[in-house]
């Protein structure tokens, strides 16, 4: 049985800004409050787990339990076929210590070189817990390709070398409107607002 979110307060489980706004955005149609685990002081505990999925549950639980509120967490990463699917669930770890996506988006494209094959996708899970413990998990995908160099200033991570399929623009390059009309996290979202949110 899908538990379902009431009105309240949600920690969303991260401490990255640009995350933690997109997240924002898109609750707010809800009227859900939501804290950050940053402004909470909450620590980022070490993602273990080998999927998208298990990484969003970990750091949901973790963040649930330590606030003692509903927590949502997400992972999400790029995925490039010519690169075995990486960086996936490193994709922030591609970026080193100081979280430098123009480093990580430079790995990127030195590790596909000259190769035709420039298709990605990003990924989303999103997990929503509570503090006995209890979890629902929903996953997003966006298909797409890698261009070179980066375009855009908008969006945040590998978004301005990510190029949504059907699309002549980069999510770098997308007004947050239209992003969030078409993104992973979106995709993921309307499965979670539909089973959580709704009704």
């Amino acid at each position: 049985m899908i538990r379902k979110m009431r009105d309240g307060e949600l920690v969303i489980a991260s401490h990255n800004s640009g995350k933690v706004r997109e997240i924002g955005e898109l609750l707010h149609p809800f009227g859900i409050e939501v804290v950050s685990a940053g402004a909470l002081g909450l620590a980022e505990p070490e993602e273990t787990g080998a999927t998208f999925a298990a990484n969003a549950e970990l750091k949901a639980r973790a963040a649930a339990s330590a606030a003692g509120k509903p927590a949502l967490a997400d992972d999400s990463g790029l995925a490039v076929d010519a690169l075995g699917g990486d960086p996936g669930i490193f994709s922030a770890r591609w970026a080193g210590p100081d979280k430098d996506f123009a480093l990580a988006m430079s790995k990127v494209h030195e590790a596909l070189g000259d190769g035709p094959d420039r298709r990605a996708r990003f990924v989303c899970a999103l997990s929503l817990a509570w503090p006995d413990g209890h979890c629902e998990t929903f996953e997003g995908v966006v298909e797409g390709d890698i261009v070179w160099p980066p375009r855009g200033g908008q969006g945040f991570g590998y978004d301005p070398i990510f190029r949504p399929l059907g699309h002549d623009i980069t999510f770098g390059e997308m007004e947050p409107r239209s992003k969030h009309a078409i993104s992973h996290r979106a995709d993921a979202f309307r499965k979670l607002v539909a089973a959580c949110f709704a009704g």
